[in-house]
């Protein structure tokens, strides 16, 4: 039996490479279909299956971590490996506390890529070589406390922020989740609120430092 991936990736060019990876080394692996944002991909996931969800951690319209939550909340078994082109500790914690089983960077080896996702896909964790230091140093006792993030923000407020540091405008991202204008002014003043910022430039500065946006 073949194991049923869905891979989620904006660029073409690493969906492509994931693809090729797989089709040499991943026999028994299918991809069933590919997803170029994090909001398409829960909407996929609303309807179908998956064996592995390949996720790449920064999408535009929903990113990987959002988009992981919300899968996990509708199917709390699925299995995600997050795909990142960063291996900083931030980003390997946010995975897995959205419920990721896999960790991999861009740049790990075609056997890597392969092992996480047959690891994922029976039920075990994975994380490359590049990231697994952190659970080491965790272990030892290493790793600095991470401040507390006291932004309160909403689902829905991370979503409207995510579209605002992509440079949508209050008018596109109404119509996005088919709110009325009003609400989306609402929300944007109440994120304002939380995160004490009165500025788009430093909104949009907020979101990539915490991974909610990507660059």
């Amino acid at each position: 039996m073949s194991i049923k991936i869905v891979l989620a990736d904006d660029h073409a060019i690493v969906r492509d490479g994931v693809r090729a990876v797989l089709e040499r080394k991943g026999k028994e692996m299918e991809i069933v279909a590919e997803i170029a944002n994090g909001k398409d991909l829960v909407e996929w996931t609303a309807h179908h299956d998956a064996d592995v969800y390949v996720v790449d951690i920064s999408m535009p319209l929903l990113n990987g971590i959002e988009a992981t939550q919300r899968l996990m909340k509708m199917k709390p078994q699925a299995k995600v490996v997050m795909l990142s082109m960063y291996d900083d500790r931030v980003s390997v914690e946010k995975a897995l506390k959205a419920g990721a089983k896999g960790f991999i960077v861009k740049v790990s080896t075609a056997d890597e890529i392969v092992d996480a996702i047959k690891e994922v896909a029976a039920g075990r964790f994975y994380l490359c070589s590049k990231v697994s230091k952190y659970i080491v140093q965790g272990f030892l006792g290493k790793t600095a406390p991470r401040k507390r993030d006291g932004s309160g923000l909403t689902p829905k407020e991370k979503e409207v922020l995510q579209l605002i540091a992509e440079g949508y405008s209050s008018k596109q991202i109404a119509k996005t989740f088919n709110l009325s204008l009003n609400t989306i002014h609402v929300h944007r003043n109440n994120i304002m609120k939380k995160l004490g910022i009165h500025k788009q430039a430093e909104l949009v500065r907020y979101a990539i430092k915490e991974g909610i946006a990507q660059l």
